[in-house]
């Protein structure tokens, strides 16, 4: 019954639109009318660009304080994972997410990918103003540069979302490319592997420009080594991802937290010595309860809505090491006697790598790449060029500094292990709930594991609930990563607007 609510719903909608005009022109954050071409009116221009990744833009006529470019990308990534439980039904459309009941309608996708072709279209149009203004000083060059790099970035980021995994099939149907303020509106999907080589093109060429860094919140050339780094590790160019990740670790700019420094990396991540590149909030940046990234993961008592938890997957995945001091970022909420509560059945452990910027419970400046990623990146590479020395000693590096100097590899394979299966392992617990995990276990050819208590089971209700087994009998406790869910369908309005653009299955 619930299929077929759904589907009405969505020809409803489909009917409706198909009469109406939809809201769905490019950005006009910057024009080439209004662009003045002083080094100060490039910067101001640019720097609205960045602004677009944290503020909550007007979607088709309404400004919705859910909507916001990072805390949709981090949910449909996450909450997707293994690694965060959802503690109750929600019409919420961060539950897609979990439940897998995924639409071309639902408003994040749709949100998501409006963002991103605004910000796309903002940084080609200062592309287009220093090309025409013929400028290359190094001040100049920066600016280009930082441009080059935020496009990869976001076409990177859309082909994750919305396309196959470059390892599963490069010729299969990518995003669709905007590279040029010329391009038509109609356009069609370029493949997986022209979207990586295009991306490939546009980091380094950016990181050949960027000479004059203006601080980790902007763009610089070693935040496009981190970006390139990532990309060729994805494409499986092992060779390629350990020379980008190398030349990040030997820049001599960044060094991994100790397990002293750590607990605080995330609050204060413009000053962390991880941080190559964030996206900067400030205390006038906070949302609160309504529209941050942290309101549904963390409460401090009435400061979110709390709903969403570090999973018992991920809980067990640690259970070895107490003493690892990652654990200060999962947070159980307890009552007087000391016991971890429950919501809807569900143990509540709430996560705060988004919280306690300036002692504010909401507040966060989160961290697109940092020095730990880099040395995991040249671990699972060097893994998987049977360099098990040397993927050990990177994975050393970082649990050394995690509190684990007694519990290190010292590039011996413990029996009965695959050294894939280490270095990955390590990077579930070190960069959990940044949007990693999914694109990890799928590009791998892995299958996810969701065999374990919460809302994502479709009809679980709290008196089903047994914590002390695992829940059987449910649809998706797995999901292989042949399955067509593992990505989102292109949202409704382009394939309504673009006939070129083909939808997934």
């Amino acid at each position: 019954m619930k299929n077929i609510v759904s589907t009405f719903v969505l020809l409803f909608f489909i009917t409706f639109s198909s009469c109406k005009k939809l809201d769905v022109s490019p950005s006009d954050a910057i024009s080439t009318n209004n662009l003045v071409t002083t080094t100060d009116g490039l910067t101001n221009a640019l720097n609205g660009a960045y602004s677009l990744f944290k503020d909550h833009v007007t979607f088709n006529g309404i400004t919705d304080q859910n909507n916001m470019y990072l805390r949709q990308f981090y949910q449909l990534s996450d909450f997707a994972s293994d690694d965060i439980v959802c503690g109750q039904v929600t019409t919420d459309p961060l539950y897609y997410s979990f439940s897998l009941d995924h639409s071309p309608s639902q408003s994040n996708t749709r949100y998501y990918w409006y963002i991103s072709y605004k910000i796309i279209n903002g940084v080609n149009t200062v592309i287009d103003a220093v090309d025409k203004s013929g400028k290359t000083d190094p001040v100049t060059n920066q600016l280009l540069g930082e441009c080059y790099f935020l496009r990869a970035f976001c076409h990177f980021n859309l082909v994750r979302l919305f396309a196959k995994p470059y390892s599963l099939d490069a010729n299969s149907p990518g995003i669709i490319l905007r590279t040029s303020l010329s391009d038509p509106a109609k356009k069609a999907r370029s493949t997986v592997k022209e979207v990586y080589d295009s991306v490939i093109a546009d980091a380094e060429k950016g990181a050949g420009l960027m000479t004059r860094p203006r601080g980790v919140q902007y763009a610089s050339q070693v935040a496009a080594w981190s970006l390139l780094a990532r990309l060729n590790l994805y494409k499986e160019d092992n060779a390629k991802a350990i020379e980008y990740a190398t030349r990040v670790i030997s820049s001599g700019k960044f060094s991994l937290a100790t397990k002293t420094t750590y607990p605080a990396l995330f609050a204060n991540a413009a000053t962390s010595s991880e941080t190559i590149f964030c996206i900067a909030f400030t205390a006038l940046d906070d949302y609160g309860k309504f529209g941050s990234i942290a309101s549904m993961i963390y409460s401090d008592g009435n400061s979110g809505w709390g709903e969403e938890y570090a999973s018992s997957s991920l809980r067990s995945a640690m259970s070895a090491h107490p003493e690892d001091v990652r654990w200060s970022y999962i947070v159980p909420l307890k009552d007087g006697s000391g016991a971890v509560q429950k919501k809807n059945g569900i143990e509540v452990y709430y996560i705060s790598k988004f919280s306690f910027q300036g002692g504010l419970p909401n507040l966060s400046s989160p961290i697109m790449f940092r020095i730990a990623e880099l040395y995991l990146i040249r671990a699972e590479a060097n893994a998987k060029m049977g360099a098990t020395a040397s993927a050990l000693d990177d994975v050393d590096m970082i649990r050394k500094n995690r509190g684990l100097e007694g519990s290190l590899y010292n590039q011996s394979l413990p029996p009965g292990n695959q050294i894939l299966d280490i270095v990955l392992a390590e990077k579930r617990i070190e960069m959990a709930f940044e949007g990693h995990r999914t694109y990890d276990v799928f590009r791998n050819k892995q299958t996810l594991n969701k065999a374990y208590w919460g809302y994502h089971l479709t009809s679980l209700k709290e008196t089903d609930v047994d914590l002390s087994k695992t829940p059987a009998g449910y649809p998706n406790l797995t999901v292989p990563y042949t399955s067509p869910r593992i990505i989102y369908y292109l949202p409704v309005d382009e394939v309504l607007s673009n006939p070129l653009a083909t939808q997934n299955p």
